[in-house]
């Protein structure tokens, strides 16, 4: 069984900064994919970023590309989300997920952290 804390959000202005980070807790295989999503008040959950840990393949929702970047420490189980040039609109609870199957980077999640809250102010 995994378990996944993330940590690292915060309230920060327009044009702003933060990364957020991811602990792994439990056997994390270099077949694991893991992701970022977040969801705002009244809306869907979105998927935001996404890497592969065996292949090193990243991907981004078109509204983060060039803003934000997905990375990893291997010797630490965590993976990060540096988040620059942050926009009111990024304003969400973001949640960390990991799956082992394969398939699109942006689908079909088993494990999930318990969320950390980014507030954007303009």
């Amino acid at each position: 069984q995994v378990q996944l804390q993330e940590s690292g959000g915060g309230l920060v202005q327009a044009g702003g900064s933060l990364r957020l980070s991811c602990a792994a807790f439990g056997p994390l295989f270099s077949s694991f994919t893991m992701g970022w999503f977040r969801q705002a008040p009244g809306k869907a959950r979105d998927f935001v970023a996404a890497l592969s840990l065996s292949s090193g393949n990243t991907a981004y929702a078109d509204s983060v590309k060039g803003r934000f970047t997905i990375s990893r420490d291997n010797a630490k189980n965590t993976v990060f989300l540096l988040m620059n040039s942050l926009e009111p609109e990024d304003t969400a609870v973001y949640y960390c997920a990991a799956k082992q199957r394969a398939g699109p980077l942006s689908l079909s999640y088993d494990y999930w952290g318990q969320g950390t809250q980014v507030t954007v102010s303009s």
